[in-house]
């Protein structure tokens, strides 16, 4: 049964929660973050960049350290506010193409994780689990929610709804042109009526930051080990995640652009292809596959369609359904020789939100040999392969809504 309970959830002010909120640090270039940091003196990137004060970089345990007293700081000088009453907090996302996410800010167990309630359908990196569990622990916060979902509950959308009809203590609208929207709720009987709706839940599955749930767990089993007195109510037993119904999490698909063809020529590659599915020439129409299965091509100035032959492919569990690893165990594995998705340098993604014409202008410009488009995946085959215990190959899913970091903070 899946817990959920409020915290005391420090922010921004509201005056400024607009220029405190950051994408994720890797997401900028050196550049970008340069100018933000530059023009804007309340941007998280200032905490998480502490080096930028002195010029320098700064890495490993100095820098959690320059984190824990840039963030000392944003409270000391009040950008940053912690509520006196533990509450949920109703957060509202509407992208610029117009979807809409609604759903909660909440403190979620790191036992429910543990014991596989919260589920998951991705690999993670033990060095890099580590390495963010050694950050929370050092710096004593963690301001980037995990993505959870859950199935849709009549209950709490119509709390989320009533909620919403009140004044919102955050609206405000990033340069990404989102809009974000935050409401917070105190109240301690509809408090109580979410964490029941949510103890009726077996599961809810991780969609997005999977490194950062097993490095909460990873933070809550050294912690537990230390304290002899642990009793299950301590900070470090939970970690922030916004819950979103499924039917509002989007996912888009990520496509693939390989350097080479392994030494082949463009004739014997086809020939190869040729035995696993049927080949249609599209000349130079960009073509985006309508179905499961289906794949599009861009090699050698041409656009070409990719039917799966059912007759050629055996189906046997959920991940074999996934467009993402028949692409790997038909073509990247077998023919083009790519083992290692994650780490083989001759391979590059381009997520969903691009266009067809990108894969074609990155194969154009003779930095790729070969690109494929596929349909995304959906909520139900990313829960089916989790509760077969499952994982996607890397780079299966891009999912929406992507968070903000430093509008709410969960401190350990």
């Amino acid at each position: 049964m899946a817990k959920i309970i409020p915290f005391k959830a420090v922010k921004p002010t509201r005056a400024i929660v607009g220029l405190v909120a950051a994408r994720p640090y890797q997401s900028y270039t050196l550049n970008e973050r340069k100018t933000r940091m530059a023009y804007n003196p309340f941007s998280f990137l200032h905490i998480v960049n502490p080096g930028y004060k002195y010029d320098q970089e700064v890495t490993g345990k100095e820098r959690y350290r320059l984190v824990k007293n840039r963030y000392s700081e944003f409270k000391e000088d009040g950008i940053f506010i912690q509520d006196e009453k533990p509450s949920f907090y109703i957060y509202k996302i509407v992208n610029r193409h117009g979807h809409e996410f609604n759903g909660i800010i909440a403190a979620t167990s790191a036992e429910d994780y543990e014991k596989d309630v919260i589920k998951k359908h991705e690999d993670t990196i033990a060095k890099r689990e580590e390495t963010f569990k050694t950050y929370i622990q050092t710096v004593g916060f963690n301001a980037e929610p995990v993505l959870l979902t859950y199935p849709d509950n009549t209950v709490i959308s119509e709390i989320i709804k009533e909620t919403q009809k009140g004044y919102a203590e955050f609206e405000f609208t990033m340069t990404y042109r989102d809009t974000h929207y935050l409401w917070k709720v105190d109240n301690e009987n509809t408090i109580a009526i979410i964490e029941e709706e949510f103890n009726k839940m077996k599961t809810i599955y991780i969609a997005d930051g999977h490194h950062r749930s097993a490095s909460s767990y990873l933070l809550y089993k050294d912690e537990k080990a230390k304290n002899p007195n642990h009793n299950g109510s301590e900070s470090y037993n939970f970690f922030m995640s916004y819950l979103i119904p499924e039917s509002e999490l989007v996912i888009q698909e990520f496509n693939r652009l390989i350097k080479d063809l392994n030494g082949l020529t463009k004739e014997a590659f086809l020939i190869q292809l040729d035995e696993t599915f049927r080949i249609e020439n599209r000349g130079n129409i960009p073509y985006h596959p309508k179905d499961a299965h289906q794949f599009s091509m861009y090699l050698d100035g041409e656009f070409y369609s990719l039917f799966l032959r059912k007759s050629a492919y055996q189906f046997h569990t959920a991940l074999d359904e996934l467009d993402a690893q028949i692409l790997f165990k038909t073509i990247l594995q077998p023919i083009l020789g790519i083992e290692d998705l994650r780490n083989d340098n001759r391979i590059s993604y381009v997520n969903g939100q691009h266009e067809m014409i990108t894969i074609k202008s990155s194969v154009d410009s003779g930095e790729f040999k070969v690109g494929f488009g596929m349909c995304p995946s959906n909520v139900n085959q990313m829960k089916q392969i989790a509760d077969e215990g499952l994982t996607m190959p890397p780079k299966s899913t891009y999912i929406l809504p992507k968070l903000r970091s430093g509008i709410t903070i969960y401190e350990y």
